[in-house]
């Protein structure tokens, strides 16, 4: 019976974690619709969403795995700065490494 709740658990925070990465997509979508100012073409889109969904799926992972709540925490903390400092670079090349293009 525990082994079939955190199945259930799991797949709704997998649920949850599509629902989420398809939202933040969903916003340069619509900006594209009203503005000439977001200019995403469909590798804009995968690159984003292979990072969005990377970024779920290693904090559902840690979820999963570390049960030390401050060794969690510095881990989501890991996770999600890589996650912006990634997202810096492919932005706007804050670093200019030719991961962004320059």
């Amino acid at each position: 019976m525990e082994n079939q709740k955190t199945i259930n658990h799991s797949t709704q925070r997998m649920t949850i974690i599509l629902i989420v990465v398809a939202l933040i997509l969903s916003i340069p979508l619509i900006a594209m619709q009203f503005t000439n100012e977001v200019k995403w073409g469909l590798f804009d889109f995968v690159v984003m969403g292979a990072l969005l969904l990377s970024t779920g799926f290693a904090i559902e992972l840690v979820i999963r795995k570390v049960k030390a709540g401050t060794l969690r925490t510095v881990l989501f903390f890991i996770i999600l700065l890589a996650l912006f400092l990634i997202w810096a670079e492919l932005a706007v090349g804050i670093f200019g490494t030719p991961f962004a293009g320059s």
